[in-house]
C-alpha cells in the first residue's frame, strides 16, 4: 500500500502543479482585467481577475505543500514487522528500507501492522483539495451564468440540455463540485472504521483500500479536468467592466476621509450617509456635488473626484498580497518560484 501510494502521489503532485501553472500563466497574461470582488455574494470592491485566479492558486499551492509533507510519512517501511511482534531472523531492516527507496523503517512493529494514519492523512488531503476545487468550480459556475457572463466555458467542458436546446451547462464544474462530497465520504468512512479498533491488526483494516483507491482515482481525474477547464475558458472583459459600479468605491471614499485626518469609524459613518444621499437623489455616487458632500463633513474638497477611478482603487491596494499590479506580479513570481525543478 505504501509503495503504491508513493507512486500515485508522484503523479498527483504533477497534476496539482499543472493546475497551479495554468492559473499563474493566465494571471500573468490577463493581469489588466478588473471585475467585482464579492463578500456575502454581494459586490464589494474591485479586484483584478488575476487576483481572483491567484486566490485559488494559493490554496492549491498549500495543497501541494501538504502533499509533499504527507509523502514523507507515507515513505516509511513496515516490512519486517511480522504479524505484530517483529521478525525473528535478524534481518537488516535499514538495508531493506534503503533498497526499496523508503526513508526509514517503522519504529514499532505493533504500531506498524495497525497504522493507517498515512491513508487517513492522504484522504484528508484529498478531501481538502477537492473542497478547494469545489469552491473554485462554484465561482466559475456563477461567473459563467447569463446573469454574470464574466466567462464562458469551452464546449469540451460543457453540455447541452436534454430538453432545452439554448442551454450550455457547466457539467464538468458541477461534477467536480459533486466529487468533493464523494471524497469526503471516503475519508469519513475510513475514520469511522479506525476509531474503535483495539491495538494491532484487525480484519476491519481491509476496508482501507476501497476508499483510498477511489480517492486517488477521483483526484487524478478532477485535477486534470480542472486544468483543462481553466486553460480553455474564455473571459468577457466587457461584462466584467459593466458589473463595476462606483458604489464599490464607498470604502475608497471613507479612506479619502481617513487621509484627511478623519478617524475611520467616523469616516465609515459619513460614507454611509453619502451612499444614502446618492440613493435619495437617484444618481451614482460620483455625481454627488462637492457642496453636498461638505454638508456631511468639511474635509471634502475638489480632489474627491480622484476617488471615483476603478483603476486607482485597485492600485491603492498596493500591499503584499493585495490586488495592485505590483502586488499581483509579486504573487505570480512567488508561485512560479515555488515550482519544483524539472
Amino acid at each position: 500500500m505504501r509503495l503504491w501510494l508513493r507512486d500515485e502521489i508522484d503523479t498527483l503532485r504533477s497534476y496539482v502543479r499543472q493546475l497551479i501553472d495554468v492559473a499563474v500563466e493566465r494571471a500573468a497574461v490577463e493581469i489588466d482585467l478588473i471585475l467585482p470582488g464579492y463578500t456575502h455574494m454581494q459586490p464589494a470592491q474591485p479586484i483584478r481577475w488575476s487576483h481572483w485566479l491567484l486566490s485559488h492558486a494559493t490554496a492549491w499551492a498549500r495543497d501541494a505543500e501538504r502533499l509533499e509533507q504527507l509523502a514523507q510519512r507515507v515513505n516509511i517501511m513496515p516490512l519486517g514487522s511480522g504479524a505484530l511482534a517483529g521478525n525473528p531472523f535478524a534481518i537488516d531492516r535499514d538495508a531493506l528500507a534503503q533498497e526499496l527507496g523508503f526513508a526509514a523503517a517503522s519504529a514499532n512493529s505493533l504500531d506498524a501492522v495497525a497504522d493507517r494514519d498515512f491513508i487517513a492523512e492522504f484522504l484528508f488531503w484529498a478531501t481538502l483539495t477537492m473542497l478547494h476545487l469545489s469552491r473554485w468550480a462554484e465561482d466559475l459556475i456563477i461567473y459563467s451564468s447569463r446573469e454574470f457572463g464574466f466567462i464562458s466555458l469551452a464546449d469540451a467542458y460543457s453540455t447541452g440540455s436534454s430538453l432545452m436546446p439554448q442551454k450550455k451547462n457547466p457539467d464538468a464544474l458541477e461534477l467536480l463540485r459533486g466529487k468533493a462530497g464523494r471524497v469526503l465520504g471516503d475519508m469519513a468512512g475510513l475514520m469511522t472504521t479506525l476509531k474503535g479498533l483495539p491495538t494491532s491488526y484487525n480484519k476491519d483494516l481491509q476496508e482501507d483500500k476501497e476508499p483510498l483507491f477511489d480517492a486517488v482515482d477521483s483526484l487524478g481525474g478532477a485535477l486534470q479536468i480542472a486544468a483543462g477547464v481553466l486553460s480553455t475558458l474564455n473571459v468577457n472583459p466587457a461584462a466584467m467592466r459593466a458589473a463595476l459600479t462606483t458604489e464599490m468605491l464607498a470604502t475608497d471614499l471613507a479612506d479619502y476621509l481617513v487621509r484627511k485626518g478623519v478617524p475611520f469609524r467616523e469616516a465609515h459613518h459619513i460614507t454611509g450617509a453619502a451612499v444614502r444621499m446618492a440613493e435619495l437623489q437617484a444618481i451614482p455616487m460620483e455625481m454627488l456635488e462637492v457642496d453636498d458632500l461638505r454638508t456631511l463633513h468639511a474635509a471634502f474638497a475638489e480632489d474627491v473626484a480622484e476617488v471615483w477611478s476603478i483603476e486607482a482603487s485597485v492600485e491603492r491596494r498596493d500591499v503584499a498580497g493585495g490586488t495592485s499590479r505590483r502586488a499581483v506580479e509579486a504573487q505570480i513570481a512567488a508561485l512560479r518560484a515555488s515550482a519544483p525543478p524539472a
